[in-house]
């Protein structure tokens, strides 16, 4: 099975990976490209969605409440910001200028509150250490009330891997590991940028390695997944996640494990 898709920018809303497809039962993904002054309307009579702004700039408005304004340049110069929907709610996108948006779905009849996640809100986590020390940004985390999407992007530095260990979450068997399925976006920058993602179970039934490049999609709906910036060039990704507990307890591949175990000697070696 090919987990990966390669997103080519249109007007309008572009179904990138729909439910039921790619071993992915809950997550549907695609990408919301608007022109300055094409307004959009979203609703969510059974799911939920969770709205990240990639590019440009808009305002936004939940339920016909406060308007919000929203900027971004691009994913590589501004924090991110988005919008949690809950079931039931309608979103007004009011671009102004031409926007990217990333549009991350999952069933849900939670009655939770709709919720704009500006910069302010977002939260930075740098984790790993040496050349597999990578940036990352929380948006929608587990203090955000969902019913089981899990949202944040990923900032791998030239030639650094992230994933690393690799981990998986395969299997409900808490609290060691939790089943969530996954979705990535990746851009690069300078564009014209690659990388590569591996995506392997233990017993290597699943044992598949692509490369990456902008606008990459890739679906993870089991196995471990590292993934590696080439030389030269940053490499980003949106990571989505969606489960039924709604839990983050990852397990790390044991073969890879001494990575997490020696990144704190590394780390104070490395200053």
């Amino acid at each position: 099975m090919n987990l990966h898709r390669r997103y080519s920018p249109q007007y309008g809303y572009t179904p990138v990976i729909s439910r039921g497809e790619l071993g992915l039962e809950l997550i549907e993904f695609g990408i919301l490209r608007l022109a300055e002054g094409m307004p959009h309307t979203e609703s969510s009579p059974d799911e939920e969605m969770v709205f990240v702004l990639l590019s440009g700039e808009c305002t936004v408005s939940i339920d016909g409440g406060m308007i919000t304004r929203l900027r971004r340049r691009d994913v590589f110069s501004d924090k991110p910001s988005g919008v949690y929907l809950p079931f039931g709610s309608e979103l007004d996108i009011t671009p102004l200028s031409e926007v990217e948006i990333a549009v991350c779905k999952a069933p849900s009849d939670l009655e939770a509150p709709p919720q704009v996640i500006t910069p302010e809100r977002v939260k930075y986590r740098s984790v790993g250490a040496h050349n597999w020390r990578r940036d990352i940004y929380d948006i929608v985390d587990l203090e955000i009330q969902a019913r089981s999407l899990v949202v944040g992007e990923t900032f791998n530095p030239p030639g650094n891997w992230s994933s690393a260990p690799p981990h998986r979450h395969d299997f409900d068997n808490l609290p060691e590991e939790s089943d969530m399925e996954e979705v990535y976006l990746f851009k690069l920058h300078p564009e014209e940028g690659f990388g590569l993602q591996r995506i392997y179970t233990d017993d290597l039934s699943l044992n598949e390695a692509y490369v990456i490049e902008n606008n990459s999609v890739v679906a993870i709906p089991q196995g471990y997944h590292p993934v590696v910036a080439g030389p030269g060039y940053r490499l980003y990704y949106l990571w989505v996640l969606a489960g039924e507990k709604r839990v983050l307890a990852p397990r790390d591949d044991p073969k890879h494990a001494w990575l997490k175990r020696c990144e704190p000697i590394v780390n104070e070696i490395l200053g």
